[in-house]
């Protein structure tokens, strides 16, 4: 398999649901070597590179030597979603369970993005359009707005959307910035192209049933008592409890919330093979 930037992409497999971390799930985009060296090497970009905050409606500007103290508790976008008649991108809000809120994305790309994120980056707050980056190129100054900044209890995610036929030679100079002044606080950065086979279906699926459920029957409990440890096929699983119908919705619950696992790579349905957590 290859990415469209011309890069081997590995189809990884199998991708456990219960273990899996975000950047097994998407395609990555390789910033090209000569969009780095079109950067500006001012030994002292640390200080001369800015970032742009928006807290409420008072901007703040820091340098990005001090981009991991930036204000991200108070942070609002930077730039406003826009929606007329006719535009070609879907905007909205997608409400993540991580968070318990809504995140505002521009396109259905970025949706997936939110969802992904929702499931596997083990995130606790998720910025969209958090700050815009100032930077010096090698021919003048440049700008970029980054698409999401997601924070988790060790790390960060600093992360750009957009398919890759649509990546042009300047969108590769501002994500060269932008993986530099991410690199330089410690955060993960990624420019996130597309997904693997099959997992944005299966998330899709799973996520129907991402918030809190009752469960007066006792399903789940059942559901893990019948499936033990050994794997058995979704269909026959829920087959063995007191009330198919109603145990679907819970096993996809459960895998959802990660006490049942599943490989993402391979088609959800009745044939789909269900593991116990820990016997995979």
């Amino acid at each position: 398999m290859e990415s469209r930037n011309g890069g081997a992409v590995r189809e990884a497999g199998p991708v456990w649901s219960h273990t899996c971390a975000l950047d097994e799930l998407f395609l990555p985009y390789a910033v090209p070597e000569e969009a780095v060296g079109r950067l500006n090497d001012d030994p002292d970009w640390l200080r001369t590179w800015t970032t742009v905050w928006k807290a409420g409606k008072t901007k703040v500007i820091a340098p990005v030597r001090d981009l991991a103290d930036a204000p991200t508790s108070l942070s609002v976008l930077v730039r406003r979603f826009s929606w007329r008649q006719g535009q070609r991108h879907r905007a909205g809000l997608e409400f993540l369970v991580s968070t318990g809120r809504q995140h505002g994305f521009e396109s259905l790309a970025e949706r997936r993005l939110l969802l992904a994120l929702d499931f596997a980056g083990g995130v606790v707050e998720v910025l969209s359009q958090p700050f815009r980056l100032r930077f010096a190129r090698q021919d003048g100054a440049d700008s970029h707005t980054p698409d999401f900044l997601a924070m988790t209890p060790g790390a960060a995610w600093l992360l750009d959307v957009r398919p890759a036929g649509r990546i042009e030679k300047e969108d590769e100079v501002r994500f060269a910035a932008a993986a530099r002044a991410a690199a330089a606080v410690g955060w993960r950065y990624a420019v996130v192209t597309g997904w693997h086979r099959q997992v944005m279906t299966g998330l899709d699926t799973l996520s129907a049933r991402r918030r809190p459920m009752m469960d007066q029957l006792g399903l789940q409990d059942r559901l893990l008592e019948v499936l033990g440890r050994q794997p058995r096929q979704f269909g026959d699983l829920v087959g063995q409890t007191e009330v198919p119908a109603v145990a679907r919705a819970h096993a996809v619950h459960l895998l959802w919330h990660r006490r049942l696992a599943v490989d993402l790579l391979q088609p959800f349905g009745d044939t789909t093979w269900i593991y116990p957590v820990g016997g995979c």
